[in-house]
């Protein structure tokens, strides 16, 4: 047993490729279900999906990677061999380093961005739910945020970077000269949609609105911000009203189409409108980019803002590496401990069973009148005779090489006891 991670992210995949395996918190718990009933020999696995990323980490044998990928790809639909193109497979060690690398930001667009800690512990609750987090799976999460967190406080490994919300204010603020004199829609409720909401309202733009498919959450977000609730159907008519428009929804299809946004443009005098999807799969048509007067940009459009080098920044992307590569030294060898698990039961059960025939053989010596000292010798005698009985075989079977390997084997196992006194007295 072993625990691989299955991925397609920001790095390896197009946006759009991406957005085939984007789900969202409510469809993670049956998705996971359907997946150990295609693979009934799998029964850990979680999750974890997010605008830049969907990971599956498995917790089986490594020859089940294979069908792994295949169901994937079917829900996807893709072909398995445009998966394996886009996609990585890590095993072991080297699936626990990527986690805890995930887990502290290492690996986001944003390095060091804590929002992808939170959707960790999103993924192991939806797979607790499903019933398919498992042993493995749950060790290897737990010390996946035990990891983030020594990052997080040992590091200033956040420090050094621009977010998501402020690339996006940044990008604003080059072509509108003052944003206090625009108008904001935000399109969607969700986490990113109040993290960008925060940092454009410290701007104090002139009127911001929040369009939501559930009206009262849309409402409950526009609260925070002194902004007004609109229904996601009054958006077509009201684009126009907007310089800057901002959507993060779990839609599965577009809902900003090119058609809307020509209207609105019409209806703007071609003034421009500034635009930022950073939904997965998309909400803006992708064909809306190539109008004149809008400026739209994706998610990926964006890495190029936060991606940013320094000394100091890479001294502490250093440090935290350090501090990943030994949380990921200790999972490995608890992960091998495991493994052993199996062979410490079978012996405790063989020698339960040699003990219960020993003590029976004793009573019936009891129940006969044997003196109590003749029973006790034979108990003893019985045990160790069973307890040997294999070893001294394998000894006598083994000849050169083997036998001399076995030999040292044999006398660490069994001589450890008997060669510590003979050692102190040495030293004495």
């Amino acid at each position: 047993m072993t625990v691989f991670a299955l991925g397609l992210n920001h790095t390896t995949a197009p946006l759009d490729l991406r957005g085939r395996f984007a789900f969202t918190p409510e469809q993670l718990a049956p998705v996971l279900r359907g997946f150990r009933e295609r693979l009934q020999r799998i029964s850990e696995v979680a999750i974890v999906s997010t605008c830049n990323r969907t990971e599956v980490y498995v917790g089986a044998r490594p020859e089940l990677v294979a069908p792994a990928v295949e169901w994937l790809a079917d829900v996807g639909q893709v072909p398995p061999q445009t998966l394996r193109k886009h996609s990585y497979v890590l095993e072991g060690g080297e699936a626990a380093r990527h986690a805890f690398r995930v887990a502290s930001g290492l690996d986001s667009m944003v390095l060091g961005e804590p929002q992808i800690l939170g959707q960790f512990k999103q993924a192991v609750r939806e797979a607790e739910t499903a019933g398919t987090l498992g042993g493995n799976l749950h060790q290897m999460f737990q010390r996946s945020f035990a990891v983030a967190k020594e990052v997080r406080t040992a590091t200033e490994i956040g420090a050094h970077s621009i977010s998501m919300a402020a690339a996006a204010v940044r990008l604003a603020s080059q072509l509108f000269e003052d944003l206090r004199e625009t108008k904001v829609l935000f399109v969607g409720a969700g986490e990113m949609i109040e993290l960008v909401a925060t940092h454009f309202a410290a701007r104090q733009p002139r009127a911001v609105a929040v369009a939501n498919r559930t009206l009262e959450r849309g409402e409950k977000l526009a609260g925070r911000f002194g902004a007004e609730a609109m229904r996601l159907a009054d958006l077509p008519s009201r684009l126009a009203e907007f310089d800057i428009v901002i959507s993060c929804t779990a839609s599965s299809v577009p809902i900003i189409g090119l058609g809307a946004v020509e209207r609105a443009l019409k209806q703007r005098r071609k003034r421009p409108m500034f635009m930022v999807d950073l939904a997965v799969p998309r909400d803006i048509e992708p064909e809306v980019a190539r109008l004149s007067d809008v400026y739209l940009y994706t998610v990926d459009d964006l890495s190029t803002l936060v991606q940013t080098g320094s000394e100091k920044r890479q001294a502490a992307v250093e440090q935290a590496e350090a501090i990943i590569e030994t949380g990921v030294q200790s999972f490995v060898h608890w992960l091998d401990q495991r493994g052993s698990v199996p062979l410490i039961q079978a012996l405790h059960s063989q020698a339960d069973d040699w003990r219960h025939a020993e003590m029976a053989r004793a009573r019936k010596m009891l129940a006969k009148g044997d003196d109590i000292e003749a029973v006790l010798e034979a108990l003893s005698r019985g045990l160790t005779q069973k307890m040997l009985h294999g070893t001294l075989t394998e000894l006598h079977a083994a000849d050169g090489e083997q036998r001399s390997q076995l030999a040292q084997t044999v006398s660490r196992l069994f001589l450890r006891s008997a060669a510590r006194p003979a050692a102190d007295d040495a030293k004495r």
